[in-house]
Formats: C-alpha cells, sequence, structure tokens
C-alpha cells in the first residue's frame, strides 16, 4: 500500500463517528469487542465491520491471549494525517498573515484619510 492508499484509508475510517468514538475509547488502553460495544446500540456484527475498517487503516490491530482478543490503538497513521494536515495548516496561517496585513493596511489608510477629512473642515 502506498503512502496515499493509507492516507486515504485513514481519513475514510476516521469519516465515521462511531470509528471515531472507538479510536477515543482506545486511547484508554485495550479493549474487547464487547466492551466497545457497549456505549453503542448495535450489533456485534456491525461493531465488527467498523473494527474491520479501522484495522485496514492499520488504526487497530489485534492481539490474541487465548480467548480473548484485545483491541489496541495504532496512532501512526494519525501521525501520517496530522502532518498532511499541517502542511494545510501553515498555508492557511501564511494566508491568514497575509490578510491580518492587508486589513492592517486598510484601518491605517482610512485612519489616514478620516484625519485629513477633519482637517479640512
Amino acid at each position: 500500500m502506498n503512502a496515499s492508499d493509507a492516507l486515504d484509508r485513514t481519513f475514510a475510517a476516521l469519516a465515521d463517528p462511531t470509528r471515531r468514538a472507538i479510536l477515543a475509547r482506545l486511547t484508554l488502553g485495550e479493549a474487547s469487542v464487547g466492551e466497545l460495544l457497549e456505549p453503542f446500540e448495535m450489533s456485534q456484527p456491525a461493531i465488527s465491520k467498523h473494527l474491520k475498517v479501522l484495522e485496514r487503516a492499520g488504526l487497530v490491530s489485534r492481539g490474541r491471549d487465548a480467548q480473548f482478543r484485545p483491541c489496541r490503538l495504532d496512532a501512526a497513521p494519525l501521525e501520517v494525517a496530522a502532518a498532511w494536515i499541517g502542511d494545510y495548516r501553515r498555508f492557511w496561517e501564511q494566508s491568514l498573515d497575509r490578510l491580518d496585513g492587508y486589513v492592517r493596511e486598510m484601518k491605517a489608510r482610512e485612519k489616514g484619510h478620516a484625519s485629513r477629512h477633519k482637517k479640512k473642515r
């Protein structure tokens, strides 16, 4: 899987609020499918489908401890997504800085224009 595909899978997994809630729960530590199911009104097969999407995106891994198969968060794909978003954040910050400079310049011109207008009266 190339980097673009991985990023696509990460964002697709994050697009669903149930999957985001599962990831939030896993930040507290590993959990069984049953534990992850508790806050939701859905079936075990439905939560398993969400977990498969998260696994394909590399955001969740499952261990094996006898009958217990704990789910764990793997945040590495989130770091890649955050870096991608960070590039755009820098773009918007620079754009906002330019806009702020422009607004300041326009206010200064208006202030200068207003003071010249008062002197003419």
